[in-house]
């Protein structure tokens, strides 16, 4: 193994330490749920096949690495962070990849569960869901987001999706789990249960907001959610949005992910908390490096960032760190790409 090899697939020393078998069953998962291409069989248990596996237990893709090397990409310093590229493999891992509070990050998972269970065909709003007694008593809870919803309105699913995952209301994730599966513990069960069917073993949710700090993950294990959340077509047009409204308010809601305003960004979720720090979740499009018109997905996430200060300080150093990032990435990938366009070979 490289110098360079082992500083991604072995950071840090003792605690928190990657092995590389670990780090080949997050990345079998990651590319077998990879959007546009880029599949390889899994097992059952959400690992790959031994045919994707290269006799060193690498699985193929992992040169992507090794191919953005020489980038100088300006890797956040602090937390962990995950990036792949859709169809081409992971970019590259840093910090210590060990089960840390990830705040409203969750609500990916939340959206995916729902949208799961009660799918949405492009366009369509889904049924009307009544804001119960206590989503209107949360709405005026201190010390968490939410959003100002009133006992008997009536919104559309769609709408409830945009509202939890825009300005990251707390208590409109809430209730679409008690709607969804009757209670938020229900719920909570087959958020669970997802985690585990894509191998997100570092994974443990215990409310479907992220307000508990008792919800960790990983950024390689939110990496894999990344994948497999964008291909929903529903959450993939709500992640994208700046804002939305609500009945009877003329302020819009705003997203709080303001990395949307750089070229290729296409979403997907912050989160922030004073134990957490300020966490994101995100994904961009970058040329594809063929030198047509075809744009491939690369997703990241961030962990950790500024944490033990406030949720404030926490999202804005997430936001500068990840803008900084992908800035790099729209300017640098795409000749990397285009450098592997050769010899890459699509998974099957």
């Amino acid at each position: 193994m490289s110098v360079h090899q082992k500083s991604e697939l072995e950071v840090g020393a003792g605690r928190g330490r990657v092995s590389r078998r670990g780090v080949v069953g997050v990345v079998g998962a990651l590319l077998a749920v990879g959007v546009g291409g880029g599949v390889v069989s899994v097992l059952p248990g959400g690992g790959p096949g031994p045919e994707a596996v290269g006799r060193d237990g690498v699985v193929p893709g992992l040169r992507l690495s090794d191919a953005a090397a020489g980038l100088d990409l300006p890797w956040p310093v602090e937390g962990q962070t995950a990036v792949a590229v859709a169809g081409a493999g992971v970019l590259g891992l840093r910090g210590a990849q060990q089960p840390v509070p990830i705040a409203s990050v969750t609500k990916v998972m939340t959206a995916r569960v729902v949208l799961r269970d009660h799918p949405l065909a492009e366009g369509e709003d889904g049924p009307m869901i009544a804001v119960d007694e206590q989503a209107a008593a949360e709405a005026a809870s201190p010390g968490e987001s939410t959003a100002p919803v009133r006992a008997g309105q009536r919104l559309s699913l769609r709408k409830l999706l945009e509202v939890m995952l825009l300005p990251s209301a707390n208590n409109v994730a809430r209730l679409l789990a008690r709607w969804d599966a009757g209670s938020q513990e229900a719920f909570v069960a087959r958020m669970n249960a997802e985690a585990a069917r894509l191998g997100m073993t570092g994974t443990t949710y215990t409310g479907a907001s992220g307000v508990e700090e008792s919800t960790v993950s990983t950024a390689v294990d939110q990496l894999v959610l990344a994948r497999e959340a964008m291909k929903d077509p529903a959450l993939r047009a709500t992640v994208a949005l700046r804002s939305t409204t609500l009945p009877g308010r003329d302020e819009p809601l705003r997203n709080t992910n303001t990395l949307l305003g750089r070229p290729g960004v296409v979403g997907l979720k912050t989160g922030s908390g004073t134990a957490a720090g300020g966490n994101l979740m995100w994904a961009m499009e970058v040329p594809d490096g063929k030198g047509g018109q075809g744009r491939r997905l690369v997703y990241g996430v961030v962990l950790g960032q500024h944490a033990r200060t406030t949720p404030a300080e926490g999202l804005r150093a997430v936001l500068e760190s990840s803008g900084q990032f992908v800035e790099a990435l729209q300017q640098k990938l795409p000749g990397v790409l285009a450098a592997l366009a050769s010899e890459q070979r699509e998974w099957a």
